[in-house]
């Protein structure tokens, strides 16, 4: 169980100590894993940047992931079939669902992201983060958009993740780190004794508090 976002990012940031000084960027999945990847930059002395995932929810069950999309010039969009399936869920249901969320992507990163420069990915270990992985679908999503840029090494550092997650994303990156996997998963939140929604707010003033990126080329 952990305190809230911020120990738990403490807690893994104690983990990743060991890579101090090499060539680092932490990515995050606003909201829920700014917080938690805030201490991880600080304690690599890591820039912090975004990556910009939108679940795509069933129409019945919004909080049930069917999907997810990346923002880009080409977003990279990952389905769970079985899912998509068993619930009936038509083609127009998801095309209506997607550009919806595109819209929301778009508008989260002019929100957070202002005139910051995108990170230079390319050649370097990138650290990704969120609060805790249920299905796993929107991380996934996350690791391919970021693995176009071709980088080093890609690690993936969350607090709580489901083992059936983890076993379907471990193929996607060189390293886990993985605070508790637990095979009895009611969701993310279980975990966590305080786990109140993540503002926007909070999200631009963690940002703020950082150093900005390299530009990117």
């Amino acid at each position: 169980m952990f305190d809230d976002r911020t120990q738990a990012g403490r807690r893994l940031a104690a983990r990743l100590g060991s890579l101090a000084g090499r060539n680092i960027v932490v990515f995050a999945l606003p909201r829920g894993g700014v917080p938690v990847a805030a201490p991880i930059a600080e304690r690599l002395s890591a820039p912090l940047d975004l990556v910009l995932v939108r679940k795509i929810g069933a129409p019945s069950q919004p909080e049930l992931a069917i999907g997810a999309v990346t923002d880009g010039i080409e977003p990279e969009c990952v389905f769970n079939q079985e899912i998509i399936r068993g619930l009936d869920v038509s083609q127009t249901e998801i095309d209506q669902i997607s550009a919806r969320e595109k819209t929301e992507i778009e508008r989260r990163r002019a929100l957070y992201l202002h005139d910051r420069p995108r990170v230079d990915a390319r050649g370097r270990i990138l650290i990704v983060v969120d609060d805790g992985i249920a299905t796993g679908a929107t991380m996934k999503v996350a690791l391919k958009a970021l693995k176009r840029h071709e980088p080093a090494r890609m690690i993936l550092a969350v607090p709580v993740a489901s083992p059936e997650a983890l076993a379907d994303l471990k193929p996607l990156v060189d390293e886990v780190f993985c605070l508790e996997s637990s095979a009895y998963f009611p969701g993310v939140g279980a975990f966590y004794r305080d786990f109140p929604q993540v503002s926007d707010a909070e999200v631009i003033a963690l940002l703020d508090h950082l150093p900005p990126p390299r530009a990117a080329g």
